[in-house]
């Protein structure tokens, strides 16, 4: 490793998803995870030819043993190509203990992994807390197959359900300093609500298609640290944007962008406070203040419109107005992404378009997923 920083090179992420203690509703189900088998499914962004992956057990309330550990190309739903599997190994070995509140990252892999590519996580447990991290709002399908199931080409037996466990990143070694990364910072509506479940078509999924499509930010990787339900100052699902910042942007490798995306749900759930408005605002020159100083640039994107949905009235509204003012007009993000524009109805101010409404008048659709990213200038992305 001290030679491969002697020669420049540095680890970027290339797929990220935000941990939190997983609720019980969100728990595997039966037969569960121990002594069980694990196959979950990710799409990276950008690719490269070495990368590790990063396993949280931060929420456990007990070690948790990963028996064995592979990864492999997806070849849809639990299938595999079993041509492409790699042993994913730990200081070495093929098992590892995590002890509770730890995260390991695992050995270096020679892998040719080209950009957005479908990869499958295979993961063979022991013992596991009965506390669980992961990420529940994965929107893609994860198969578990009672137990030593890992050299599976394909699960078809096997119990499914739409969450990630333990799983936290991969990262690409690289000596080029063009490659790096954007953190999207959000809520639901970046965790991806609405979207299509293994579709990846969550907003910063599209984003990442547009970087590759384009050879100018082609080595930007998108790291999406929405947590579904999240808030920035208090309360929500998973631990607040404030609390999460440092490990979900500072902390993640290679990133030189952050999207700063939340706000609705302590506008939405607050009771009306007349000082949120002003909480937020000075949560948001603090995420500024913070990754300036590791020489992040810093978008603002505005609130979503909220009307009809259960977030709907006039206190929660002029809230919303106030925020999105100060993000527009203050000048302190390095750049404003206006959403709230792109998919307003023209007609209906302060409500969202149909075509972009999932239904609840609060998250997108699919198509509106592609107008978020669509607005998104790519000239942003260039220094």
């Amino acid at each position: 490793m001290q030679q491969e920083k002697k020669r420049g090179k540095r680890w970027v992420g290339s797929w990220a998803a935000a941990q939190q203690l997983v609720e019980e509703h969100n728990m595997p189900p039966e037969p569960g995870l121990a002594n069980n088998t694990l196959r979950q499914i990710i799409r990276v962004s950008i690719g490269g030819e070495k990368i590790r992956l990063k396993f949280s057990n931060e929420y456990g309330n007990s070690p948790l043993y990963i028996k064995a550990a592979q990864l492999a190309v997806a070849r849809g739903g639990s299938a595999i190509d079993t041509s492409t599997i790699k042993e994913i190994s730990f200081a070495g070995d093929e098992s590892v203990i995590i002890a509770p509140g730890e995260v390991v990252v695992s050995d270096t892999l020679d892998y040719e992994l080209p950009g957005l590519t479908t990869m499958a996580i295979t993961l063979y447990f022991g013992d596991v807390p009965t506390d669980l991290t992961g990420h529940p709002g994965s929107r893609t399908t994860s198969y578990i197959i009672p137990g030593n199931a890992i050299d599976a080409g394909e699960m078809s037996t096997a119990i499914r359900t739409e969450h990630w466990y333990i799983i936290s990143g991969l990262d690409i070694l690289t000596e080029d300093p063009e490659v790096r990364a954007v953190v999207a910072l959000g809520d639901s509506i970046t965790d991806g609500r609405g979207s299509t479940t293994d579709g990846n078509d969550r907003w910063t999924d599209i984003l990442a298609n547009r970087f590759q499509a384009n050879s100018a930010t082609a080595k930007i990787a998108v790291l999406n640290q929405g947590i579904g339900g999240n808030r920035v100052l208090r309360g929500g699902l998973g631990p607040t944007a404030i609390s999460r910042f440092d490990r979900d942007v500072l902390a993640q490798n290679g990133v030189r962008y952050l999207i700063v995306f939340e706000g609705v749900n302590d506008i939405g759930e607050e009771g009306h406070k007349p000082e949120t408005a002003e909480e937020l605002i000075r949560a948001y020159r603090l995420f500024i203040e913070k990754a300036h100083e590791q020489d992040i640039l810093v978008y603002g994107a505005t609130i979503l419109p909220f009307a009809g949905s259960q977030y709907d009235n006039k206190e929660n509204e002029e809230t919303r107005q106030k925020v999105n003012h100060w993000i527009r007009s203050s000048g302190e993000f390095d750049a404003v992404i206006d959403f709230a524009a792109a998919v307003e109805d023209p007609e209906q101010p302060g409500r969202l378009y149909s075509l972009y409404d999932c239904g609840d008048h609060l998250h997108l659709s699919p198509a509106g997923y592609r107008k978020l990213a669509g607005c998104i200038e790519l000239a942003f992305f260039s220094s």
